[in-house]
């Protein structure tokens, strides 16, 4: 009888018998026990297979590779983040918290793709085609015309893909698919090993451009083996919160392009509709109250305006809380011990609240500038604007203004009624360091009417000086020598 072997669900490590710590990655009690099917591997030594002819390598510079043409899923957003659409042959694991629209942007991309004349299936093992069609519903007609199947068996679904040939194929989910001959439930890591394996075998050979659906953990990565993530060409992580009306789709792996783009949607009745212009909606929504400010970000090669919000509220507790949502806890740990040293803000005793509004997460050190703004303003009690004495300067180093400038459809005056916009990473002596784009990003604040643009590339190249600008006379005080 084969012998039970332990495996790792994070890394894939194998062992013979169970360690509390995997010896791989060093994670607590991940080992799963995984025991092969009779007559899968396990044969006795010295019975092995003969051994295959030897391989003939060819330079690259003789390797035929035509150009292969990608498949449109009919959402801008989709094939931006994609790099263009989907691949023939490509396999996608997309990933995403329950309830956060995975199964309707699927649906949503094989209505469009039928739409075109493109050969679709779907494949459903978590829920009933009449489920499916009840969400298709809201989506249009098109989605209605796409073929479904509901099975949970790993050789009855890659017999129909077989069988149909589609051009592109969804399958929700990966974790729900049994394959015979393997022990365990659907889910553990040698099924979800042996689905996914199988499943990327008849994609490439059927050039089948094959999306999974694919489960989270509580922690918010993606559930299963590591090597699930390895196997795909590309993974999506859908990030947002149920609550919230926009979500976005980021790639953190793309053989096919580039892992810098992002996706934003808002969820709406008819579903998941694209956000084109993202800045208008979050600079609309912006106020000038004290603990905001504006943030030129980058997404990939667009840059985009999120308003970056902070609260500070003297503490009961030790330590006070430091609470987050859309940016890093670390980074901000970071950021309240530069202002205490180099920015004379101590906010040791007071819980700090910093929020990226609408949902959306901001992990580009060019944030640090305005995370630290909204923290000063807060503390103080002052909204943030850019003091008459430096306005003049940090207009000509932004650029020229765009008079007339229009933010999500209201016209936005060239008074103070603007919100603050800045961007710029901060060091740990306070001085402020160069970003990538600063162009892109100031252009994208001028065309919302929000100049000048507090950063480095204006007079403000230390976060003293940018707290002066910005809070004026509200601004800390240097501290006198001993």
């Amino acid at each position: 009888m084969p012998r039970a072997t332990y495996v790792c669900s994070v890394c894939g490590q194998e062992s013979p018998r169970w360690h509390g710590r995997c010896p791989g990655c060093g994670a607590w009690n991940t080992l799963v026990e995984e025991r092969p099917a009779p007559g899968r591997g396990g044969g006795a030594a010295g019975n092995h297979a003969p051994s295959a002819g030897a391989l003939f390598p060819v330079p690259l510079a003789e390797v035929d590779a035509p150009a292969v043409g990608r498949l449109s899923t009919g959402i801008a957003e989709l094939d931006r983040v994609l790099g263009g659409g989907l691949v023939p042959g490509s396999l996608v694991l997309l990933g995403g918290a329950p309830g956060i629209g995975k199964s309707t942007i699927t649906a949503s991309a094989l209505g469009h793709l039928a739409a075109a004349g493109r050969r679709t299936l779907y494949v459903t093992a978590e829920e009933s085609a009449a489920q499916v069609k009840l969400r298709a519903e809201r989506l249009g007609g098109a989605a209605l015309r796409v073929p479904i199947v509901a099975d949970t068996d790993l050789d009855a679904v890659v017999a129909t893909i077989e069988a149909e040939a589609p051009d592109v194929c969804v399958i929700d989910s990966v974790q729900t698919l049994h394959a015979e001959g393997m022990n365990g439930s659907p889910g553990t890591v040698g099924q979800v090993r042996e689905v996914a394996g199988r499943i990327a075998r008849v994609a490439k050979q059927r050039h089948v451009a094959t999306v999974l659906v694919g489960h989270v953990t509580k922690e918010g990565s993606l559930a299963g083996p590591r090597v699930l993530e390895h196997l795909v060409d590309c993974v999506l992580q859908f990030e947002g919160e149920r609550e919230r009306a926009y979500r976005t789709v980021r790639a953190l792996k793309n053989r096919f392009g580039s892992t810098n783009e992002v996706g934003v949607f808002e969820m709406r009745d008819s579903g998941l509709v694209e956000v084109v212009d993202a800045s208008a909606r979050f600079v609309s929504e912006a106020t000038r109250a004290p603990g905001s400010v504006v943030l030129c970000a980058m997404e990939g090669s667009r840059p985009l305006l999120v308003e970056v919000q902070a609260l500070v509220a003297p503490s009961e507790l030790v330590p006070p809380r430091r609470v987050v949502s859309g940016v890093d806890r670390n980074r901000l740990a970071l950021l309240l011990a530069v202002l205490a040293r180099h920015g004379a803000i101590g906010l040791g005793a007071s819980d700090v609240f910093v929020s990226a509004a609408g949902g959306v997460r901001v992990d580009e050190p060019g944030a640090d500038l305005a995370i630290a703004l909204a923290l000063a303003s807060a503390a103080r009690g002052v909204p943030l604007r850019i003091a008459s004495d430096s306005q003049g300067s940090a207009s000509r180093a932004a650029g020229p203004r765009s008079g007339g400038a229009v933010a999500g459809g209201r016209a936005v005056a060239d008074g103070t009624d603007r919100p603050l916009a800045a961007f710029g990473e901060i060091g740990l002596t306070g001085e402020l360091r160069y970003v990538a784009h600063p162009e892109r990003r100031s252009a994208e604040a001028h065309k919302f009417g929000l100049a000048p643009v507090l950063s480095p590339e204006g007079p403000a190249r230390t976060l003293r000086a940018a707290l002066t600008a910005a809070l004026g006379s509200a601004a800390p005080r240097a501290r006198q020598a001993a």
